[in-house]
């Protein structure tokens, strides 16, 4: 038995909707460009490179399951293995069997990709703060997390709310 041809018109933007869409869609384009610009340009680093190391510099002991480190990075346990193998390479990161679970695989941040990490963020946050929130009022970056919340579970892609080392804020706590 054949599937009969949708035949549902699509539900096209409106003016509006369009309006919102096409501003959204470029900020998706732009922001990450900008970010990867800042961290290339201040610190040589890719800004993926920072948010793997950054994830690892906030955890116990620097120390993290891999596949910990590719929920809060929001990556595929390929491409970040790729990373780490070039993050180990530099002398950032290193691996290790989990002793509690050998399936598991470690990834520990050395000193030195601390020291790496610890002098990136400024920069970092410094660009968050200029492209992200300095121009939002404090309600518009609470409706900020809110939105992209929700856009994320249409996604099915939940951000993990429990960063190593990061508190919660006071009315979430």
């Amino acid at each position: 038995m054949e599937d009969a041809p949708d035949t549902a018109e699509p539900r096209w933007l409106d003016a509006d909707e369009q309006q919102q869409w096409y501003a959204f869609a470029y900020v998706l384009t732009q922001l990450p460009a900008a970010l990867e610009a800042q961290m290339q340009r201040d610190a040589g680093i890719s800004h993926f490179d920072y948010v793997v190391m950054s994830a690892l510099s906030m955890a116990p002991e620097c120390t993290l399951r891999m596949s910990e480190v590719a929920g809060y990075a929001g990556s595929t346990l390929s491409r970040l293995s790729n990373v780490v193998i070039r993050l180990e390479k530099r002398g950032w990161v290193r691996r290790h069997p989990d002793p509690s679970d050998g399936r598991s695989t470690l990834a520990t941040l050395t000193g030195e990709g601390y020291d790496k990490v610890a002098a990136a963020a400024p920069g970092h946050v410094e660009a968050v703060r200029r492209l992200v929130l300095d121009p939002l009022t404090k309600a518009q970056q609470r409706q900020l997390g809110t939105v992209s919340q929700r856009i994320l579970g249409a996604l099915d892609a939940p951000c993990p709310t429990d960063w190593p080392g990061v508190e919660p804020p006071a009315d979430r706590a």
